[in-house]
């Protein structure tokens, strides 16, 4: 076990403190003040306070100047070592000093955790255990107790244990944590000869012909760490301590290796041929950027923040010293290489786990979860190949020349580990990424090497899983060079939740999975189109493809059409299916954007996007692509009400395609849908007067988008509120398919209804999804408001939407007021400082043919929705439609507008002070925005009303 006197030479400890000196001014101070005095111990807890403050600052110093995260880790380390053993020696010399100590006043105070290893993060505990020779005495007592407040008055966070010899052993037989602690105790100060044999005890009587215990139990202990963090090293705000491909994954292999092959350092497996020297080299550096990480981020926060979260991403690429490159932000390098650093560690992880199953082959017969074991038997010929074995359940190589004999064998073997349902070998993929140099250009081009490629990725069965393999083992990136430059790219934005490359992968499964019938409850409509694709290779490669121009400087659709172009003949594709998968890849956003950003029930938008897409077969294929696209974002991306949406968008459409839109048709649906309601309404108990004077109340545009169940549903909300005399009524509903939660509003319509509703969501918290905002020819707003669903539980829902439609009663009669809800809301959303969104306005009239289409692009703030439909109420203009979508801390809005009297805004002047008012808005500096407009332009004031007629909000 290492000693705190194990220092190696040219580490500048001596920079951080001076040992001798805090020693001499301790004894100065005894001298001065008495040992065992107040004024003393004020002088001891000012000098160490100061003496660690003052080490830590140089350790931040040499950090900034060598960019060492390890050895400023084991910097602060030791200047915490020349505190406590300055301290212990001011105990036990001047305050509770023995002059003939018996056998039990002995005791030694040793470093575990993270500090045991000699590392040390700026914010973390200091782990210590007091060791005693048998029981506590009062001497002993005393001393850790002073010690203990002395460090914790410092301001330090203590862990720590007093136990003798014989409980620690005791404790460690029954508890693999105090069982890996006393694995890395490290001797700071007091009796050496105790140390020395609790170090032999352990040892000889606890660690002693357990190695397979511990190794299953620390690789189980990882995999539960893994599945609560998250299962995967490519989360874009990754743990650094305890994620996956982090420090303590690092922190684990020197465990079993420190246990098993008994080593003092990570360097000597090496020597005992477990690493080769490359690898160790790919060790060192992993932890050492890794240390760089988290010191920096425990430097910057002030305290132990582990998470890489997105608000201080930035200022650690700075602080690390990375440049922006063309295509992709400073930050977004040091993220790529953070990934990359945590797939070298998952490296590292198979390759020892190779090198212990090699060492336990004869020796055990097996370990807890099939860690290590399946030592029984021989390996077995798979049928058809004479290069590969299956050796229990992996594959494994006929000899280490298969590769080079063949490099076609590097695709070979996942492609036979998908058809025969079998794991790789450790050692397997060890020689995988040896042989990453035999991955050319001539192989790129192998026919045969392609058309396994291409089963591995159409495969029926797990195609994302083996995918993933090769991504790992680096033969997928060599093999798709263009893949190669995503492999570990983050994109620096809170909706992709995952690097590009997993994001892909995500994608291939989503697809694999509407493949085979999974989700049909869940997305009805592409499992039902996926049976009748015939292009089901387009489709695939596509999928795997779209973002693979992530990260260059022209719009990576664009790019990825022409990588397409590119890669499809390699793959064996026909020109026709080539240009397709461009085609696919090019317009990937397109459906996505016109389904959450366009108005569905303008003509315009259907036609626009038919022209666009032209064909039934590419309407089904796109269908498919985007719903793969947005399920494999992240999380919570998807939901029901997007489906929707890209549902209706597709029956829209094929209804275009196929020639069955026309303006005859949609007057014929609005007599039909008439005469469905009124014969609802009289079976239903109505009066024939009843029914005929409500039938007048509803617009065209009404009967059109709203389902018949809901327009006999509203037609009973408003004649009961009418016979209750209630001018402001509501109602609420819960939708579990669609994740939304319903609420729909009676009022008076005014100017500013859609503003305070908008408002009235905002400060309650709630996130709009959708809202369906009609006029009735008597003056009255029937409004939907559709909220994101908060709760999986119906009447948790419930009484959720239940205090939001409150909110807005109370506000619309004047009970409540919005603007300090909301800015309290703002004030509490920090997280998208972190992000800069430069705000766009365009003004478009060739987005409809009756309507002006003004497009905003900014930051996510709460209340903007209200802000903005605030100020275009303010300019006069009659909303009839607004699409508010967000992507992470982006949103892009879209309002069809037109002005009172009707008609598109097609001055430029008024366009101009539109652009203006709106900006402000965008910017949040609604105060300058009649200080932008254009000279000569009369700001229109909020009295002026105008005519309402049926609109539109939606927001996904």
């Amino acid at each position: 076990m290492p000693m705190a006197t194990d220092i190696e030479d040219g580490q500048r400890f001596d920079e951080v403190v001076d040992p001798d000196r805090l020693k001499q001014d301790l004894h100065a101070i005894a001298a001065q003040h008495g040992g065992n005095s107040q004024e003393a111990r004020r002088a001891v807890l000012a000098l160490v306070k100061q003496t660690d403050t003052e080490g830590r600052a140089r350790a931040r110093a040499m950090l900034d100047e060598d960019g060492s995260g390890r050895l400023c880790a084991m910097r602060i380390s030791h200047l915490e070592d020349v505190v406590i053993t300055a301290l212990f020696d001011f105990a036990t010399t001047h305050v509770y000093r023995v002059e003939n100590p018996s056998t039990s006043e002995r005791m030694v105070i040793a470093a575990v955790g993270g500090y045991g290893r000699g590392t040390l993060a700026p914010g973390s505990d200091i782990d210590l255990l007091f060791v005693l020779p048998y029981r506590k005495t009062p001497w002993t007592e005393q001393v850790v107790e002073w010690m203990l407040y002395m460090l914790w008055d410092m301001g330090q966070k203590v862990g720590h244990a007093t136990r003798n010899i014989d409980e620690c052993l005791r404790l460690s037989r029954t508890d693999m944590t105090i069982r890996t602690a006393i694995l890395e105790l490290r001797f700071i100060c007091g009796e050496l000869t105790l140390f020395d044999e609790l170090a032999k005890r352990f040892r000889n009587e606890v660690v002693e012909d357990t190695g397979p215990e511990f190794i299953a139990a620390k690789l189980a202990e990882r995999d539960e760490r893994h599945k609560k963090i998250g299962d995967t090293r490519y989360l874009v705000e990754p743990n650094v301590k305890e994620g996956k491909g982090g420090l303590r994954d690092l922190n684990t292999l020197f465990w079993i290796a420190r246990y098993y092959y008994r080593i003092g350092a990570t360097a000597d497996l090496v020597d005992i041929g477990v690493l080769s020297r490359r690898e160790y080299n790919l060790f060192a550096k992993a932890e050492d950027f890794l240390w760089a990480v988290r010191c920096h981020m425990h430097f910057l926060v002030g305290k132990a923040e582990e998470r890489l979260s997105f608000d201080i991403q930035r200022d650690i690429a700075n602080a690390l010293g990375y440049q922006a490159h063309p295509g992709l932000s400073a930050v977004e390098r040091f993220m790529k290489h953070y990934f990359l650093v945590a797939k070298d560690v998952g490296d590292l992880t198979r390759i020892l786990c190779a090198g212990l199953e090699d060492q336990q082959a004869k020796l055990a017969p097996g370990l807890i979860n099939g860690v290590i074991g399946r030592f029984a038997g021989k390996p077995r010929r798979i049928p058809g190949t004479l290069d590969f074995l299956d050796d229990r359940g992996r594959i494994t190589l006929a000899d280490k020349a298969v590769f080079r004999n063949d490099p076609v064998n590097l695709i070979r073997l996942f492609h036979l580990a998908d058809l025969r349902a079998l794991d790789i070998h450790p050692d397997t993929l060890r020689q995988v990424t040896r042989s990453l140099k035999l991955i050319n250009p001539a192989l790129r081009e192998d026919e045969e090497a392609n058309r396994l490629f291409m089963s591995i990725l159409t495969s029926p069965r797990e195609p994302a899983d083996t995918l993933r393999r090769m991504n790992e083992a680096g033969v997928l990136g060599r093999f798709i060079p263009e893949f190669g430059k995503i492999v570990a790219m983050m994109q620096f934005n809170m909706y992709h939740h995952f690097t590009v490359d997993e994001h892909l992968l995500r994608a291939v499964g989503a697809l694999s999975a509407i493949d085979k019938g999974k989700q049909s409850d869940e997305i009805p409509l592409a499992t039902k189109l996926m049976p009748g694709i015939a292009q089901r290779e387009v489709l695939y490669v596509a999928v795997l493809i779209h973002d693979i121009a992530k990260g260059r400087p022209e719009d990576h659709s664009i790019a990825g059409a022409k990588v397409a172009r590119k890669l499809c003949p390699r793959f064996g594709m026909s020109p026709m299916e080539t240009e397709l998968v461009a085609w696919l890849v090019q317009e990937h956003l397109t459906m996505s954007m016109v389904a959450q950003t366009r108005d569905l029930n303008d003509r315009k938008t259907i036609v626009d996007f038919a022209d666009r897409v032209q064909t039934l077969d590419r309407l089904k294929l796109l269908l498919i692509l985007t719903v793969c696209d947005i399920r494999a974002v992240g999380p919570g991306v998807w939901n029901g009400w997007k489906g929707q949406l890209l549902r209706t968008l597709y029956y829209e459409t094929e209804l275009v395609i196929s020639g069955g839109f026309s303006e005859a048709s949609r007057k014929e649906r609005v007599r039909q849908s008439r005469l469905l309601l009124l014969e609802a309404l009289s079976k239903a108990g109505w009066s024939e007067r009843e029914c005929k004077s409500y039938i007048r109340l509803p617009y065209d545009n009404y009967l059109l988008s709203v389902s018949h169940d809901d327009q006999v549903r509203h037609a009973e909300f408003i004649r009961a509120a009418d016979r209750a005399g209630r001018r402001l009524d509501s109602m609420v509903r819960t939708h579990a398919f669609h994740a939304i939660t319903e609420i729909t509003l009676l009022a008076p319509d005014h100017p500013r209804l859609l503003s305070i509703i908008a408002g009235a969501c905002a400060a309650a918290g709630a996130n709009i999804a959708d809202a369906q905002i009609y006029t009735t020819r008597d003056g009255r707003a029937l409004d939907t408001v559709l909220i994101n669903r908060a709760f999986s539980r119906d009447e948790d829902e419930l009484r959720r939407a239940g205090a939001i439609r409150r909110t807005i009663e109370e506000t619309l009669i004047g009970t409540a007021s919005l603007p300090d809800e909301i800015e309290r809301k703002r004030t509490a959303r920090r997280k998208s400082k972190a992000f800069r969104v430069k705000p766009r306005v365009t003004i478009s009239n060739t987005l409809s043919n009756k309507l002006t289409v003004i497009e905003v692009e900014c930051l996510d703030r709460p209340g903007l929705l209200s802000d903005i439909t605030s100020v275009l109420s303010d300019l006069s203009l009659d909303i009839l439609s607004a699409h508010i979508t967000t992507f992470g801390e982006k949103v892009v809005d879209s309002f069809y507008v037109r002005d009172l009297v009707g008609m598109k805004i097609t001055n430029e002047t008024r366009q101009a002070n539109i652009m203006a008012r709106v900006a402000a808005v965008l910017a949040d500096k609604q105060d300058e925005a009649r200080d932008r407009m254009p000279s000569g332009v009369i700001a229109p004031t909020a009295e002026i009303r105008r005519p309402r007629r049926p609109r539109r909000l939606r927001q996904a």
